[in-house]
């Protein structure tokens, strides 16, 4: 039972690993709409989907007599609140083998999708539907999200409903490179907002935002970037972070319970009637570190968690770009950001999703950094030099960003684009 902050540290410290052992993980969601009707596919659908998968060797997860997931081997496909999929890739050892993973699940996606008629959308935000329009699933937990979210955030559902992110797990090999690292994802947070933008099309009409996603999840319960993120914030200062956190709920057997302002302190205490004043287990404590939504967070790894989704072409771009920084080149990122003032790097993440790569932070504009950072990622990727069958390093995968920067325009400028010319939906869908 989990009932001191010492404990919770040591959860911290069990997932060092060495340099060697460092791996990659990978998670990302998908949009999938009905060809006939353009609606967000409904359950019925999304059971149909599933079924069609098992034939690729993938095996069911239910909950209470539903199907809710798929695993094969160390890989998993989740169903999120409003029926986006969600694969929460293997852990592995480079951007090579994460890409394939990738292009591996698309193949059978597609093969899938087609023969049953679903288009795939690779956005931040549904482009299309309105929040009253999309369709839920059995999952408990979802039902006391959705009612409980909103109170915490204005935008919680569209969060729930409307978004879809690339999200990387690295790994750290002492305290002190966790508390570099994560002082390191959490400063470029603009820049990656800007670079990844993928969201400007929102209810068939321009947002006005470039990346409308990550505008929705600063006014999202229990999200966004706080001060204290910027700290040299080390594994008991995270440990109080959580502890003093509220519960968003607690799972007791097969049901979920709110968490009605409950702290984990409170959890820790014996204090929560609901549960019979029972003690919080290991598998509680990873619960309520998952159900805290800031842009980057701290499991045993580090998540990073500010990407929209993009098209198939550029998924590997974004792992690829932290990878050679966080893996491949840290002191000199670490050193860069380090003079960056922290109030600068917040009003820069909160303008960020509106003004992408014209935002100012430390009197440069983040295409200036965006250009900065991927030199550096480029730098790590190559010390890293991990060779594919063709004899090609990692640095392939960031030439998709290379030419958002060298074009100054962003995925988002592309859909606004396509999208403008006709007001054509069926240009949103992955061909």
């Amino acid at each position: 039972m989990i009932t001191s902050k010492e404990q919770i540290i040591n959860y911290f410290k069990s997932g060092i690993k060495k340099k060697k052992s460092f791996k990659i993980g990978i998670e990302h969601e998908k949009f999938l709409f009905d060809n006939k009707e353009n609606k967000r596919i409904n359950y019925s659908k999304i059971k149909q989907m599933f079924s069609a998968l098992l034939e690729f060797g993938w095996n069911p997860i239910y909950e209470k007599g539903d199907i809710v997931a798929l695993n094969k081997g160390g890989k998993n496909i989740t169903l999120e609140p409003g029926n986006q999929i969600e694969l929460s890739g293997d852990k592995l050892n480079h951007i090579h083998e994460a890409c394939a993973e990738s292009q591996d699940y698309l193949f059978e996606l597609r093969q899938v999708t087609k023969k049953i008629g679903i288009n795939i959308v690779s956005a931040g935000f549904d482009p299309i539907s309105k929040l009253d329009e999309i369709p839920n699933n059995p999952k408990e937990r979802y039902k006391l999200m959705t009612k409980d979210m909103p109170k915490g955030g204005e935008l919680s559902l569209d969060m729930m409903y409307r978004t879809c992110g690339t999200q990387l797990n690295i790994d750290y090999d002492s305290e002190n490179d966790f508390i570099k690292k994560f002082k390191v994802v959490n400063s470029i947070v603009p820049v990656v907002i800007a670079l990844f933008a993928n969201s400007s099309i929102v209810e068939k009409k321009k947002s006005n935002y470039l990346s409308y996603r990550s505008k929705v999840w600063q006014n999202t319960s229990r999200g966004g970037l706080p001060k204290i993120f910027f700290e040299e914030l080390n594994f008991e200062k995270y440990a109080e972070f959580i502890i003093d956190y509220p519960l968003l709920f607690i799972q007791d057997g097969e049901e979920y319970i709110s968490g009605k302002k409950y702290t984990f302190k409170d959890f820790m205490n014996g204090k929560i009637f609901e549960v019979r004043k029972r003690l919080p287990s290991e598998s509680d404590l990873s619960l309520h570190l998952s159900t805290i939504f800031t842009e980057n967070r701290l499991k045993k790894y580090i998540e990073l968690r500010s990407m929209d989704t993009c098209g198939w072409d550029c998924l590997c771009a974004g792992p690829a770009f932290n990878v050679g920084l966080l893996y491949g080149n840290l002191d000199p990122i670490y050193e860069l950001i380090s003079k960056w003032d922290k109030d600068k790097i917040i009003n820069a993440y909160l303008e960020a999703p509106q003004k992408g790569f014209n935002t100012q932070l430390m009197g440069k504009d983040l295409l200036y950094w965006a250009s900065k950072l991927l030199d550096l990622s480029r730098k790590g990727l190559n010390q890293r030099d991990i060779i594919n069958k063709s004899g090609k390093n990692e640095t392939l995968f960031l030439n998709h960003l290379q030419k958002l920067i060298d074009n100054k325009t962003t995925n988002a400028d592309h859909m606004i684009n396509r999208f403008s010319k006709n007001e054509d939906l069926s240009v949103l869908y992955d061909k």
